[in-house]
């Protein structure tokens, strides 16, 4: 299963704001610390912003938050809205099927499963969750917050 950048950025995005909840960012600086496009990132804002992940503000002072809190922000959600399909193969999206094997393929249903079983996983997950993740690793490894920090110092 991979989802695309788009869908990764979007996440960042959403990252970036819950770990920063007592002010607003801008596109320009989200962009500097993910070293990504700006122009990318504003497609990407703006179709948050009308999904209702984010609030903007125009202006002076303006900027990106969230427009609720991370414990109310499924990831399985924002990865649903974000994506554009979810044909893990070529046999998914009917326009584009060219295999002799579908007529009797018991892969299909398998990797239907395996789709299903990956949403259901990221459903169970929140932006808060995500935020609060303990790493496995040392425990000097920074947290999102602490990076988040850094680059904004």
């Amino acid at each position: 299963m991979q989802l695309t950048r788009y869908t990764d950025y979007s996440l960042r995005v959403l990252i970036y704001l819950a770990a920063l909840p007592d002010r607003q960012a801008t596109i320009t600086e989200i962009a500097e610390c993910f070293e990504i496009s700006r122009n990318h990132l504003v497609k990407i804002v703006h179709q948050l912003g009308s999904k209702g992940y984010l609030k903007t503000t125009r202006g002076k002072g303006g900027g990106l938050s969230l427009s609720r809190a991370p414990e109310l922000i499924s990831i399985g959600d924002v990865v649903r809205s974000m994506e554009n399909h979810f044909n893990w193969v070529e046999c998914f999206d009917s326009k584009q099927q060219h295999c002799r094997l579908i007529p009797n393929c018991g892969l299909i249903p398998v990797l239907g499963r395996a789709g299903n079983a990956f949403l259901q996983v990221l459903d169970g997950a929140t932006l808060a969750d995500v935020l609060a993740h303990k790493s496995s690793s040392p425990a000097n490894e920074p947290k999102v917050i602490e990076l988040l920090n850094l680059h904004n110092r």
